[in-house]
C-alpha cells in the first residue's frame, strides 16, 4: 500500500535512506572474506534462485489456471459454433421451405422468360386487325394514335411501385432476419454466461454445504462421545456404589460361617455368604500360585535368553559397523592423501606460473595509490 500523503521531500529522504542501509548491508557481505567467495554475493544468488523458484511456481500455477479457462472458453466456444451451425442450417431449411412453398416458379415476374411452356401456351403473332398488340407496321395502329397510353403508363407505374414495395420488403425482411440472429445469439451468450456462472455458484454451495455437513456431523460424534463417557462413568459409579452398599448390608462380612452353607449339600456353599476358604482349599491355591509363580520365572528366564540373543546381534552389528567405518576412514585417508599430492603439484605448478608472471609479465608494479582506489564501493 503506498503512502501518498507523504511530502516529497520525505520521500526522497527515505528512498535515500533506504538506498544508504542496502549499500551498506552489501559492503558487509561482499567485504566478508568468510561469506565470499571469489566475489560472489551467495545470500543475493540465493534469494535470487528463491524469487525465480517463487516466480516459476507462480507463473506454473498461473499457466494452469490459463489452460483451465482456456480449455472452458474452447468448449464454450464450441458450443457456440455448433449452435451457430445449427441455427445457420435451420435458417437455410427454412429459407428454402419457404422458397418451395411461397415463391414456386410460376409466381415469378420473369417466369415467362423461362417458361419451358411458353412458346406452346403463347398466343398468336395477330389475332385480328384490332389485336392490341399489333404495332404500327401492322397497318393497324399509326404514330400519335396512343390511345392507352394513360393506361400503360398507370400500369407501369403501379407495376414499378409493386416492384418496390417487393424490394423495400425483401430488405427489411434481410433486416429483421440479420437482426433476429444477432439477438438470438446476444441471448445465447447471455445464457451461457448464467449457465456457467450458475455451475460456478452451484459447486461453490456443494462445497460450502459439505464443509457444514462435515462440521455438524464431526459436532455430533464429539458430543455422542462425550455423552457415552458420561454415561460409562455414571454406571461405574453406581455400579461400585451399589456393590459397596451391597457389601455393607449383605451377610458377607457377618462373623457367622453357617450363613455360607447351602442347602443342597455339605459340598456346596452359598457365594454371597462364604467366609473363606478351608486350609486344604487355601493349600491348593498356594500351589497354583507356585506353579504361576514358576511359570513366569521360565517366561522370564526364556525373555531373558531372547535379550541376550538379540545384544549379541546388536554387538555383532556394531562391530561390522566399526569395520565398516574404519575401511570407509581408510578409503577418506587414502582419497585425501591423492589430493593432498594433486594440491601440492597444483600449487608448485601455480608458484611456477606466478613466478613467471612476476618476473617476466608483471614487470611494471602498480604503486600504492593504485590499490587505494578498489574497495570504496560494493559496486
Amino acid at each position: 500500500m503506498h503512502k501518498v500523503d507523504l511530502p516529497l521531500e520525505s520521500k526522497e529522504a527515505a528512498a535515500l535512506e533506504a538506498r544508504r542501509e542496502r549499500e551498506k548491508q552489501r559492503q558487509s557481505r561482499i567485504f566478508n572474506a568468510r561469506h565470499r567467495t571469489m566475489g560472489v554475493d551467495v545470500e543475493a544468488l540465493r534469494s535470487q534462485v528463491e524469487e525465480r523458484k517463487l516466480r516459476e511456481e507462480t507463473e506454473k500455477r498461473r499457466d494452469e489456471s490459463y489452460d483451465a479457462e482456456r480449455v472452458l472458453c474452447d468448449r464454450v466456444a464450441q458450443m457456440l459454433e455448433e449452435e451457430e451451425r445449427q441455427r445457420v442450417r435451420r435458417l437455410h431449411q427454412a429459407v428454402q421451405e419457404f422458397r418451395e412453398r411461397e415463391q414456386p416458379p410460376p409466381t415469378r415476374r420473369e417466369w415467362d422468360l423461362y417458361n419451358p411452356e411458353g412458346l406452346r401456351r403463347d398466343q398468336p403473332a395477330r389475332v385480328s386487325d384490332y389485336d392490341p398488340r399489333c404495332g404500327p407496321a401492322s397497318l393497324q395502329r399509326f404514330a400519335g394514335e396512343d390511345l392507352a397510353l394513360p393506361t400503360r403508363r398507370r400500369l407501369q407505374q403501379e407495376q414499378q411501385c409493386r416492384s418496390l414495395e417487393d424490394q423495400r420488403a425483401d430488405q427489411q425482411r434481410a433486416l429483421a432476419n440479420a437482426k433476429y440472429a444477432d439477438t438470438l445469439e446476444d441471448k445465447k451468450r447471455v445464457e451461457l454466461d448464467l449457465r456457467a456462472q450458475q455451475l460456478a455458484q452451484l459447486e461453490e454451495e456443494c462445497r460450502r454445504a459439505k464443509d457444514l455437513a462435515t462440521a455438524d456431523y464431526n459436532r455430533a460424534q464429539a458430543v455422542e462421545a462425550a455423552e457415552q463417557h458420561r454415561l460409562a462413568c455414571q454406571r461405574e459409579q453406581d455400579d461400585n456404589q451399589a456393590e459397596i452398599h451391597n457389601h455393607l448390608t449383605g451377610q458377607l462380612l457377618t462373623e457367622d460361617p453357617a450363613v455360607a452353607e447351602s442347602p443342597l449339600g455339605p459340598h456346596r456353599i452359598l457365594t454371597d455368604r462364604w467366609k473363606g476358604m478351608s486350609p486344604t482349599q487355601v493349600e491348593a491355591v498356594w500351589k497354583a500360585q507356585e506353579e504361576q509363580r514358576q511359570e513366569n520365572q521360565r517366561l522370564r528366564e526364556a525373555e531373558r535368553q531372547r535379550e541376550a540373543e538379540w545384544e549379541m546381534q546388536r554387538q555383532r552389528a556394531a562391530r561390522a559397523a566399526m569395520v565398516l567405518e574404519e575401511e570407509e576412514r581408510q578409503a577418506r585417508l587414502q582419497l585425501r592423501k591423492g589430493l593432498d599430492a594433486y594440491n601440492q603439484q597444483l600449487a608448485q605448478e601455480q608458484r611456477a606460473q606466478q613466478q613467471y608472471l612476476q618476473r617476466e609479465v608483471y614487470t611494471n608494479p602498480p604503486s600504492a595509490q593504485y590499490h587505494l582506489q578498489f574497495n570504496t564501493s560494493s559496486r
